[in-house]
């Protein structure tokens, strides 16, 4: 059954200039994992705007509710190239709350822009 489903896109250029202006904002949004590569390089900005619209999306998947972090959610990377979600704290108690069992997520960036799609199962 589907508990919900989010969807959220991002200019990636708009993206930029926000992570440029306010470099600690890189933290607050991502864990070590979604900002660096296994090979040890910072991800892409298009990427981390793929990453961050998926966080968005989720939290419209949950209902939006207040007091979710952003860190709480994480975006990663099966060696398939697959992307899944790993949740924790606030976003596992709101899933938990409504029965959410798994999740699909779908990224994209293309033409200057990040979208992602994700879906809630219970």
């Amino acid at each position: 059954m589907i508990i919900g489903v989010g969807i959220d896109v991002a200019e990636i250029d708009r993206f930029a200039t926000s992570l440029a202006r306010t470099p600690s904002m890189a933290e607050r949004l991502f864990v070590d994992r979604e900002l660096w590569l296994p090979s040890g390089e910072r991800r892409g900005v298009a990427s981390l705007a793929a990453r961050f619209a998926a966080k968005e999306a989720l939290a419209k998947a949950l209902g939006a509710p207040g007091g979710l972090r952003w860190t709480d959610a994480e975006v990663c990377t099966a060696d398939s190239g697959q992307p899944y979600l790993r949740v924790r704290g606030t976003v596992a108690e709101r899933a938990a709350e409504l029965g959410v069992r798994g999740w699909h997520v779908s990224l994209s960036h293309d033409a200057g822009v990040a979208s992602a799609v994700v879906v809630a199962e219970g």
